[in-house]
């Protein structure tokens, strides 16, 4: 397969009128390597290690949900001028897949919905809510990795979920008008909490984000590259 034929699928995939305005010139191929694509590799995140990897495992193509080049570059330096050096010189294609894959049916929030079972679920400006059968330890369980609860909430009869750093308090109010009793997301802040309308289920951004990037490698007939944070719970 060749770069535009690669790019138009994916484009399919995860239109990029979908996202959000600040990933304008974020998302898409923003290094491009060879021409010619055989090997495809996918990860959350293009980390040292799954640059690595996937240059080991002779990819022609890495596809990730965040962009490593976040904020605009006038010099290469430290750890990014490691990172591209890494990228560049073998000639890999990057191509970055954020807030349109967020939104895009079969996408990091629709996967979220189907991990957890919610059902008559409603799309969010960024999310969907749905109803749910589970308590918060099953909830855990099926996403993975620790989870902190901020509020009293033991079994949501109605989730709003939001993958990645999803703890706005407008994304909140939209959830609870749309009946959801619990929000699930990462990262909360604590000014935040306190001035949130719903209990709060904090959960880690890797958690909620690689499964979909996991389930659309394995789809693809692409090889997944996990690189989960090494994250330790102490009493």
């Amino acid at each position: 397969m060749d770069v535009i034929s690669f790019i138009v699928e994916m484009e399919r995939v995860a239109p990029p009128e979908l996202a959000e305005d600040f990933d304008a010139g974020r998302i898409g191929l923003i290094v491009e390597g060879r021409r010619t694509i055989k090997t495809i590799c996918c990860a959350l995140d293009a980390t040292p290690a799954v640059v690595k990897k996937a240059i080991a495992a002779h990819a022609d193509m890495l596809v990730v949900h965040h962009t490593p080049l976040w904020t605009p570059l006038t010099s290469l330096t430290g750890a990014t001028s490691s990172l591209m050096r890494d990228v560049l010189s073998s000639n890999l294609n990057l191509y970055v897949m954020h807030t349109n894959f967020d939104r895009a049916s079969c996408g990091v929030n629709d996967c979220l919905s189907e991990i957890l079972s919610l059902t008559n679920t409603e799309p969010m400006t960024l999310g969907v809510t749905g109803d749910c059968a589970l308590s918060v330890e099953e909830i855990a369980h099926r996403i993975g990795g620790p989870v902190r609860v901020w509020g009293k909430i033991r079994k949501p009869r109605r989730l709003a979920v939001v993958g990645g750093s999803g703890f706005d308090l407008s994304f909140m109010a939209e959830a609870k008008s749309l009946g959801a009793d619990a929000f699930l997301s990462a990262e909360l802040k604590h000014s935040v909490f306190r001035s949130a309308p719903l209990p709060c289920i904090e959960a880690t951004h890797y958690a909620l984000e690689a499964p979909a990037m996991e389930r659309l490698a394995k789809n693809s007939g692409w090889k997944f590259i996990a690189d989960p944070p090494v994250i330790s719970v102490l009493p």
